[in-house]
């Protein structure tokens, strides 16, 4: 038991020597401690479930999320325990909370960073069912996009696709009459378009060779048409019509397993809007309540911090703080009186060898002087 209070008030950042002489405070850091740490812990799985759908599909998947949510929780941790140590409980609650206010919003950030991943699990059902709308939206309109393009790319030859198809419709309805009307002219049968002359006439033979006629050109239209068709079939497998195809559910499912972090969160962010574009007001309110929760979790060492009235151990900081300052004061001032004597006394000891040098050579050229 304590080694995790021990634990708790190194998360808190309180200086331990100084918090154990004043049991009436332990508690209090061990709370803000076990928040930091929990905190910590939270940023850990938000950063690694992040990152897993980064490197989602690599081999080492799983170990870059295990790391990186290892070093994102350790950083988030000595953010924590960095602006909760460092609020001064020494000024007005005024002083206090313009101290606190750049630390709030700090704290605010992190905690939308921290509850995004986790917001992305939770509605992890329901953002894989916006994907899979998404893409089957996304086929179709690919589809849709080239088959305008080819259209329009093809327009000519597919409106002349259109009249060969026309034409034949009206010989084979014209063949087909003047078929009829052979027959009953062969047989006799007395009409507006026969003589009624039975037997293997004049007007049957005329009416033979205009039937031939039209059955010549109904075999050229009918081979421009395949010809045309052919081509037309080309295209569009040059143009990819005829090699793509919407996704089947199978392929629905593999794409929103591998969508990464970016299409993920573009889906958690439809969820709160429906199909007409108006707010879902259900799922944008259960969105916000995660953020606010994990904003307030980030927020609440500092809103503890703040709010505990000064306590003893406040204050054996405060004057431990101040005997650091006069101990660093003193340390100066003793680095200064020696730097100056230590100076002196080279400046001393500079000057009496000067004087010697100076002395020294004066002896030597009066012994070397000449007076002739």
């Amino acid at each position: 038991m304590k080694r995790i209070t021990r634990f708790f008030w190194f998360c808190s950042g309180a200086h331990i020597g100084t918090l154990k002489k004043y049991p009436i405070e332990h508690n209090k850091y061990v709370g803000i401690g076990a928040t930091i740490f929990f905190t910590a812990l939270f940023a850990s799985l938000s950063g690694g479930y992040a990152m897993y759908f980064v490197f989602s599909g690599s081999a080492f998947a799983v170990g870059f999320a295990i790391l990186f949510g290892l070093l994102w929780g350790t950083a988030i941790f000595n953010m924590d325990r960095y602006i909760v140590s460092s609020i001064d409980k020494q000024g007005t609650t005024n002083q206090q909370i313009l101290q606190a206010s750049p630390r709030i919003l700090l704290a605010i950030m992190i905690g939308i960073v921290i509850s995004r991943p986790l917001e992305l699990k939770i509605f992890d059902k329901e953002i894989r069912q916006k994907l899979k709308t998404a893409y089957l939206k996304g086929q179709h309109g690919k589809i849709d996009t080239l088959q305008k393009t080819y259209m329009q790319k093809y327009a000519m030859e597919m409106g002349k696709n259109s009249d060969l198809k026309k034409e034949k419709d009206s010989l084979e309805t014209d063949i087909n009459k003047t078929r009829y009307e052979l027959n009953q002219e062969v047989f006799g049968d007395k009409t507006n378009q026969t003589s009624g002359i039975v037997g293997y006439g004049t007007y049957a033979k005329q009416k033979q060779a205009v039937l031939q006629e039209k059955e010549d050109r109904l075999k050229t239209v009918m081979d421009n048409q395949d010809k045309m068709d052919q081509y037309l079939g080309e295209r569009k497998d040059y143009e990819g019509l005829n090699s793509i195809r919407l996704f089947n559910d199978h392929q629905l499912d593999s794409l929103s397993n591998v969508a990464g972090f970016s299409d993920r969160n573009w889906a958690l962010g439809q969820l709160s809007y429906n199909e007409n574009g108006t707010r879902d007001l259900d799922t944008y309110l259960a969105e916000s309540f995660i953020s606010f929760l994990f904003i307030l979790f980030e927020c609440l060492p500092v809103f503890v911090k703040l709010m505990s009235p000064k306590g003893p151990y406040d204050v054996a900081i405060s004057k431990l703080y101040e005997a650091d300052i006069h101990y660093a004061e003193r340390d100066k001032e003793r680095n200064i009186e020696v730097t100056d004597n230590v100076y002196d006394h080279h400046l001393e000891q500079e000057i009496t060898k000067q004087k010697r040098i100076i002395t020294a050579q004066s002896d030597y050229d009066i012994e070397r002087h000449s007076y002739d």
